[in-house]
């Protein structure tokens, strides 16, 4: 396996996310999955930024995308709990509730 390239601290955070979208946007659900949890798996990398709490949604839409409703819905229930106490009318919050409720 290669070695991945040393990043800067500030930037690491973002970067696994934009893989695991690229893919999400690929279909290709299960390397989503992967680079999604590698953000979970490090929580010291992500400290406080948002992507932290945003990477269970991530993981969640790309288990669906997979087809594994199971994973999906408890990583999106994990994302609901870290916003419990959101405005419930920030757009990703709506729009990840919608996504929810489609889920078999």
């Amino acid at each position: 396996m290669p070695s991945q390239p040393r990043l800067l601290s500030f930037w690491r955070p973002l970067l696994p996310t934009n893989w695991a979208s690229h893919h999400r946007l690929a279909h290709t659900g299960n390397a989503a999955a992967a680079e999604f949890q590698k953000l979970l798996d490090h929580r010291g990398i992500v400290v406080n930024f948002p992507v932290g709490a945003l990477a269970h949604l991530g993981l969640g839409r790309a288990y669906a995308l997979s087809g594994d409703t199971v994973q999906a819905r408890t990583k999106y229930h994990d994302f609901f709990t870290l916003w419990k106490d959101a405005d419930p009318d920030i757009p990703i919050l709506k729009q990840s509730k919608a996504e929810y409720g489609k889920l078999q």
